[in-house]
């Protein structure tokens, strides 16, 4: 089953993190009832897999400046048909950043699930993020088509580019359990 070890993931997850119960349920019942979840156009929605970068010195974590949201957000995008969570949210960090990156821990960091506005010919629809914690090899990014800016923020300063709930949220776990 193509979705085994993202559940497996989802059950450790789940035992770490209890007070999140609700999206927990409902990303695992998602994951398990939907055979497509991992193609983009599954519109009930899809999995993505996200990266919490943080530099060499673990002190500053990487922002893109999305084009089509328009928000200051961590890497992250489409599996494309990748069951493998990990490896899209490391991919999905290099493809935008051009950074060499690492796995910190194997363990899921965070996940959320968030509504994707309608966009041309693509309906409304939820993105149910997986994000893991990796490690940029250097500093020097490049910005990819997909951004109108890359930034190193501060991890203790992150308000400064973002209130999104959910990063902050992985900044507390980043800065309780990961390190």
């Amino acid at each position: 089953m193509h979705r085994r070890n993202l559940l497996e993931r989802l059950y450790q997850y789940r035992d770490a993190y209890a007070d999140e119960s609700a999206t927990i349920h409902r990303f695992i019942d998602f994951v398990d009832n939907e055979p497509r979840c991992f193609e983009r156009d599954c519109w009930e929605g899809h999995v993505t897999g996200s990266a919490w970068v943080v530099n060499p010195a673990q002190d500053s974590l990487l922002l893109t400046h999305h084009k089509k949201l328009n928000m200051w957000l961590q890497l992250g995008g489409h599996s494309d048909g990748d069951a493998d969570t990990q490896v899209v949210a490391l991919r999905e960090a290099t493809e935008e950043s051009g950074l060499r990156v690492e796995l910190i821990k194997d363990s899921i960091l965070d996940i959320d699930i968030h509504e994707i506005p309608a966009r041309k010919a693509d309906p409304a629809h939820f993105h149910f993020d997986v994000r893991f914690a990796i490690q940029a090899l250097d500093d020097e990014f490049i910005v990819s088509a997909e951004s109108m800016a890359l930034a190193w923020a501060t991890i203790s300063d992150l308000e400064q580019y973002t209130t999104e709930m959910s990063i902050l949220r992985m900044r507390n776990k980043w800065l309780t359990t990961f390190r």
